[in-house]
């Protein structure tokens, strides 16, 4: 089992400068935040930090300013809301490396904090500069990741800079390290993965790292209409990516060389038409119309895989079974959703979940706060379930 360092690896922190790498990304409307669940996660490290006596430097990025100067994409209508969040005064720097973050670092009291601008807002960010790596280290003590949702991109803030400072994984990161691990790293069996979405392509490397180290593989959404397709089976007007049965076969292939069983719907629900309340039916899968679009998984599948799941000791869901955002097409993703939660909160089962529509679902089925771990980030949680090395992550190891 894989070690990171940690918060207490970095010593006394007494009078220390840490930088510490939040995600700050947050949703804006109107230039307010939406939703500041990003901002409330490295709520519990900076107070960890400020207790310990250190003086705290915050930085993120913020949308995609390509190494320029966006000013819609400052961080400083973020002041307030971290202020707020952490009911501390936060001062605002306008730059994130120079003369200006150096003055106002070295008139910083202890217990303070102060918020740099956008690190995107330089070039040096994204193609991981040594140069810049060291600038925004400079005068700093030590580093802090908490930026988990960011640490699959080799960046100065995540990766270049762990290699100058002393450097650890935060409050957030550490839990999400260790969930991790006991889902896919050491899991207790059997395991069972749900992938679900729209597109085989976009998944194929999951799907082919996955066969490989579950147990149980669901596979839900449009997606299953490819496996369906490649099996000869007739899915209509459905989403289906057709030049990808010979993959599909090859994944199902793999999957009964590995003992890894695959589960497809067997029964479905149909529609001629892709909107809120459209007239549908439930058939088995070798009933689909030639007009018929498979919109969600049927009933007695998901009866059959919340028996399967009973039987389970881990999960982890990355996608929703069906059309999750249109109602009556979210019946399977809440039915199954529902079933995993109250599998983990009987405690018979460890349950992992990540990514935006995996999140939106679970919350829409109103069973996220039952799971064991909910992954905020995107790209990162999908390159792990890819069996990807997380270069921001991989820096911190012991």
């Amino acid at each position: 089992m894989v070690k990171y360092r940690n918060i207490d690896d970095l010593g006394a922190l007494r009078g220390k400068r840490v930088l510490v790498r939040a995600d700050l990304n947050v949703p804006m409307k109107d230039g307010m935040v939406s939703d500041d669940t990003r901002i409330r996660a490295v709520v519990p490290t900076i107070l960890l930090l400020l207790d310990r006596g250190a003086k705290v430097i915050v930085m993120s990025h913020f949308g995609r300013p390509k190494g320029h100067v966006v000013a819609e994409m400052s961080l400083e209508p973020l002041a307030q809301p971290l202020s707020n969040a952490l009911k501390r005064p936060v001062v605002f720097v306008n730059d994130c490396i120079g003369d200006v973050v150096g003055e106002t670092r070295d008139a910083m009291e202890d217990e303070a904090v102060l918020l740099l601008e956008n690190v995107r807002f330089h070039a040096g960010e994204e193609t991981n500069d040594a140069a810049f790596a060291a600038a925004l280290a400079e005068g700093a003590d030590c580093y802090v990741n908490e930026a988990f949702s960011c640490s699959h991109r080799a960046h100065a803030s995540t990766e270049g800079i762990a290699h100058i400072l002393p450097s650890a994984a935060g409050l957030a990161l550490e839990a999400e390290l260790t969930a991790l691990e006991k889902a896919l790293g050491n899991p207790q069996r059997p395991l069972c993965a749900v992938v679900g979405g729209a597109k085989v392509s976009s998944k194929l490397d999951v799907l082919t790292n996955l066969v490989e180290k579950v147990d149980h593989l669901i596979i839900g959404g449009g997606m299953a209409n490819t496996f369906l397709a490649a099996q000869g089976i007739d899915v209509g007007a459905s989403l289906c990516e057709h030049d990808l049965a010979n993959t599909a076969r090859a994944i199902l292939a793999k999957a009964e060389d590995r003992n890894c069983s695959i589960h497809l719907p067997t029964d479905i629900v149909v529609a001629q038409e892709f909107k809120a309340g459209a007239a549908n039916r439930t058939i088995a899968v070798d009933e689909v119309a030639s007009d018929d679009m498979i919109l969600d998984v049927g009933p007695a599948t998901v009866a059959r895989l919340g028996v399967m799941l009973e039987g389970c000791r881990t999960l982890i869901w990355n996608g929703p079974m069906g059309a999750f955002e249109i109602a009556p097409f979210d019946a399977a993703t809440v039915a199954l959703a529902k079933a995993a939660g109250a599998l983990t909160e009987s405690g018979s089962l460890t349950s992992v979940a990540g990514g935006g529509d995996t999140v939106a679902a679970l919350n829409h089925a109103g069973v996220a706060g039952q799971f064991s771990h909910i992954s905020t980030a995107g790209g990162a949680f999908l390159e792990w379930m890819e069996g990807k090395e997380l270069p921001g992550v991989k820096v911190l190891e012991k």
